[in-house]
């Protein structure tokens, strides 16, 4: 018992760490064929925007999502940020409201006393309510996917359910849209002494009895690659519930470590890829790269509108990304992809950040930016409507692989590892 506390509590302060400095996007992609997106026109509640939407499992949601890691209220005792809830009402209104969200997703100062779990969800309940009686009824319906947390403590199907209620009575809703495991079960604390015991098909079992017994509409898991999704969608299959999603770190730069071979093996079970970590941290929206936009000619505009904080070792990671160090990265690092890309946007009069965007929609995964203001949400928006040609897509991916390597994450934050309470947790997609 006392060791499955001190876990807790190295757990919960790790995860602090990571939602106090994330700043998570994600992309999502349509197939690269000649099929056009569904574009419709908008009802009376926000007559300047078209849709461009796709399906997760029975929802209907744009083809670019919201990600909330990042998340925090201003106010220590009540939930509430108003540029939050702009971004939330401008969502809405532009029929983009579909926010990807998880239990453990809280206020940063609540978090970092040990508090503050469901508290994202709250929140965007919340600013999503308010949207619609302002606004009335959205051509889109607003879509809100959260995730369960696979930890040591949670052995039992029982387990996910109570989860499940708990996150229900969060958003405040009859039925979860879209209800996630977050990840594999990697959190084995008693490993090193020979004792790992996976409980992954028990949670499935958890999602399972959630979807039968009607608190959720759609279930999805997240990391899961090729031989996990399967394995999962088989099991589900058993107890008759269809797998809709698996969420993936994927972009133009992270096609690598069973990212491609996951979402072409989900688009053969009809399993909806939703993307995370979809600029690279950054990288894909020329943030790192100011010195080859200057020389380009291009002003502000064409560079990304995010201002997340990182911490010194992410900014180191970053610029070597961007710039290279002649040793792990060659030097000019992304510099001809980033050169690629700019080519493209200036062709299309779009912004780094949305082709960025658009190549992962137009590979037929979802994109899930994440996104802290208004500036940013319109940003995001403007990669819908349209799709990159598939010659475009091409030459992406042909100055993608010429550069030799991909992204792999920076400083703490990594697409193939987890922190956790004792250390790190290695997984690939496989």
């Amino acid at each position: 018992m006392q060791f499955s506390i001190l876990s807790f509590l190295l757990l919960s302060s790790l995860l602090i760490l990571e939602q106090s400095t994330a700043y998570v996007l994600s992309n999502k992609a349509a197939s690269t064929s000649s099929v056009s997106p569904t574009i419709t026109k908008k009802s009376a509640y926000a007559p300047r925007r078209t849709t461009d939407t796709t399906k997760i499992g029975t929802l209907e949601v744009p083809n670019v999502g919201i990600g909330t890691i990042s998340w925090s209220s201003d106010d220590f005792f009540n939930l509430e940020n108003k540029e939050l809830e702009r971004v939330v009402s401008k969502a809405y209104a532009s029929n983009c409201a579909f926010a990807d969200t998880a239990e453990r997703y809280g206020s940063h100062m609540k978090t970092a006393l040990g508090m503050g779990y469901g508290d994202t969800e709250k929140m965007t309940s919340k600013f999503l309510n308010r949207a619609e009686e302002a606004q009335g009824p959205s051509r889109v319906k607003p879509v809100i996917a959260t995730k369960f947390t696979p930890i040591p403590w949670r052995t039992t199907a029982q387990s996910v359910v109570d989860a499940c209620e708990q996150s229900r009575k969060n958003l405040g809703v009859e039925q979860i849209d879209l209800y996630q495991i977050h990840m594999p079960d990697i959190v084995q604390p008693l490993r090193f002494l020979g004792k790992d015991f996976a409980k992954d098909e028990i949670y499935w079992d958890g999602l399972a009895e959630c979807y039968h017994r009607g608190l959720v509409k759609n279930v999805g898991v997240c990391n899961y690659g090729p031989t996990l999704v399967e394995k999962c969608q088989q099991h589900l299959a058993k107890r008759g519930v269809p797998l809709a999603s698996n969420q993936i770190a994927y972009s133009l730069l992270g096609r690598h470590d069973g990212a491609q071979e996951t979402l072409d093996k989900c688009k053969q079970l009809g399993i909806k890829t939703l993307a995370y970590y979809p600029f690279a941290m950054g990288l894909l929206t020329g943030k790192y790269s100011k010195e080859l936009l200057a020389s380009e000619g291009c002003d502000d505009k064409e560079m990304s509108l995010m201002n997340a904080q990182k911490t010194s070792l992410e900014l180191k990671d970053l610029n070597k990304y961007a710039n290279g160090d002649g040793l792990d990265i060659p030097d000019g690092g992304i510099n001809p992809l980033i050169t690629t890309m700019l080519t493209i946007a200036k062709r299309r009069g779009k912004t780094l950040s949305q082709v960025a965007l658009n190549y992962i929609i137009s590979k037929g995964a979802i994109p899930i930016p994440g996104c802290r203001t208004v500036a940013q949400l319109e940003e995001n928006i403007g990669a819908l409507g349209w799709r990159l040609s598939a010659t475009e897509v091409k030459m992406l991916e042909l100055e993608a692989d010429k550069l030799g390597f991909g992204f792999d994450g920076a400083g703490f934050k990594r697409t193939s590892e987890k922190f956790v309470g004792y250390g790190v947790e290695k997984f690939r997609l496989e």
